[in-house]
């Protein structure tokens, strides 16, 4: 599954302040930031809505309830070395 295929609503797995949590696709939208509910408070912090870069998306359930890796664009890929290059 691609990131832009990940509609809204779909549960997803991000890897985020490096930690793995659960959250909820919030936009439709394609490209290098998605909007997300993410549940912060798995790890002991806010669960809170704001955007995350795709690349940090890793898995979404599809319709079986089942976890599907995610696929990432060229773009997204490249947008993710360049943001490593300037220590982002």
């Amino acid at each position: 599954m691609k990131t832009n295929d990940i509609k809204k609503g779909t549960e997803i797995r991000t890897y985020q302040l490096g930690v793995t949590v659960t959250g909820i696709m919030m936009d439709n939208s394609k490209g290098n930031t998605r909007l997300i509910k993410t549940h912060g408070s798995e790890v002991g912090m806010f669960d809170e809505v704001g955007s995350v870069y795709a690349t940090d998306i890793i898995s979404a359930k599809d319709s079986n309830g089942n976890w599907i890796n995610v696929e990432h664009t060229d773009k997204q890929l490249n947008a993710k070395n360049m943001r490593g290059m300037f220590g982002f």
